[in-house]
């Protein structure tokens, strides 16, 4: 249907799906009224979590600025930070020239500008405005992803060829990886310094709460021995009385309260720096991983460690495992290759359900497979699992490129891994290995 056909409702859904206006947010603006108390407030909230920064506006619903959360633990990481600053208005820590965004602004021309005026480290998000009115928020890494789609729909024909260059080169399949995403992979590095940097502001925080609080223990100690000598000068008594008074105003149930989510922001960042680092390298591989002689016992069970949160909930996992002769290879890619195929298949749980996993060997190989009772795939999706960026997740939870890099991470081993699966009944993945070193040095 030619646009000039479409009827007004769909021209104007078109028209919003290209623009900035389909990222927008609905996210409460704060006013300059708001103390840095209440600010840190709504930081902690679940709906202001996964944002960098607020927006503040005037009585119009002008913006005049935004407050950021890196901002805001800078200045409560001082001594004595938030009781010096957390009454005072938002104002004294806002940024006057936000990067603002138009409401109708094309998706290209909008990634451009955030592109070119972003600050690095990453410490805020984008204002969306309508005639010079706040309409919303827009986050940096939404729009790096919408990007990424519209790249993507638009390499139909690319990716026949990648297919074709898949089968005769594997290494120009990277490079046309690197072609269709080089330039987010770009804009995901510079994220990285966003959770370090909120990951040390929340240590150096706790660090101080923990100072006090030994300080404070330290104190009672010393009041316990004053209370205990009968010749104890009263005077001190009472100063030191005093003193742990003040202290245990400083240290109360809040304060506590504050460190705990601070540890839980923190385990968050670390978090998304892991997947992005790890990520980064699989999909680039510019580095050659260090090889060694290693029991896949040990990474099956390093990565049913990191993949916990994700199994819990969802699968009891079973493990048949032998005692297998060592392997030489690279156990930080063997790692992500179980990693992945583990959470896959707890993933592929419409219901809590069992995971089971064996490791085996014979005269020429070690085998790990990893089987799980979940809803299984069809042919068609078995036939294709392996291509890169093929996925079954929705929009936004799946790249296409888990399977594909483990795949490659195999093939460059010297092994195989192999699936089976049907619908209603689970899916079954084998991975095997060569035994030999001289296998692994002609694969490599």
């Amino acid at each position: 249907m030619r646009p000039d056909t479409m009827n007004p409702q769909t021209q104007t859904e078109t028209r919003r799906q290209d623009t900035i206006a389909s990222l927008r947010l609905d996210i409460e603006p704060v006013t300059p009224r708001h103390t840095l108390d209440e600010v840190s407030q709504l930081f902690l909230t679940d709906r202001y979590a996964h944002l960098l920064s607020l927006p503040v506006v005037d009585e119009q619903a002008r913006p005049v600025g935004t407050v950021s959360r890196y901002a805001l633990m800078q200045v409560y990481l001082k001594h004595y930070g938030r009781e010096l600053y957390g009454r005072r208005p938002v104002t004294e820590l806002m940024n006057p020239a936000p990067l603002v965004v138009a409401f109708h602004e094309p998706l290209e021309s909008a990634a451009q500008h955030v592109a070119r005026n972003i600050p690095h480290p990453i410490t805020e998000d984008f204002i969306v405005v309508e005639d010079g009115r706040y309409r919303g928020m827009g986050i940096v890494l939404d729009l790096l992803r919408a990007m990424e789609e519209r790249v993507a729909a638009q390499t139909t024909d690319l990716q026949s060829a990648y297919r074709d260059l898949k089968r005769s080169q594997a290494h120009l399949v990277q490079s046309e990886k690197m072609a269709s995403l080089g330039q987010m992979v770009a804009g995901v590095a510079h994220e990285i310094n966003t959770p370090l940097g909120y990951v040390k502001n929340n240590l150096e925080m706790t660090h101080e709460v923990i100072r006090q609080a030994h300080q404070l223990l330290r104190g009672y100690q010393d009041v316990v021995l004053l209370l205990m000598d009968e010749d104890a000068d009263p005077d001190t008594l009472q100063t030191r009385l005093g003193t742990l008074m003040t202290l245990t105003e400083t240290l109360d149930d809040e304060t506590f309260e504050d460190v705990l989510q601070l540890h839980q922001d923190s385990l968050f960042g670390i978090e998304q720096i892991a997947e992005l680092v790890l990520n980064l390298k699989n999909f680039s591989r510019l580095d050659k991983a260090k090889t060694e002689d290693v029991n896949l016992n040990q990474c099956v069970e390093s990565a049913l460690l990191i993949g916990k949160n994700v199994i819990k909930n969802r699968a009891q996992v079973v493990t048949r495992l032998d005692d297998l002769p060592p392997v030489t290879c690279s156990p930080s890619q063997l790692n992500q290759v179980f990693l992945n195929l583990i959470t896959n298949a707890a993933q592929a749980m419409d219901e809590p359900g069992a995971i089971l996993i064996r490791s085996w060997f014979d005269d020429a190989s070690v085998h790990v497979s990893v089987h799980d009772n979940g809803k299984g795939m069809p042919k068609d999706v078995v036939d294709r699992i392996f291509d890169p960026f093929f996925t079954t997740k929705p929009v936004g939870e799946g790249t296409g490129l888990g399977l594909a890099i483990c795949y490659q991470i195999i093939e460059q081993h010297g092994g195989r891994i192999r699936v089976a699966s049907e619908e209603g009944r689970g899916t079954k993945f084998v991975v095997s290995l060569p035994r030999s070193q001289a296998a692994l040095a002609r694969a490599s």
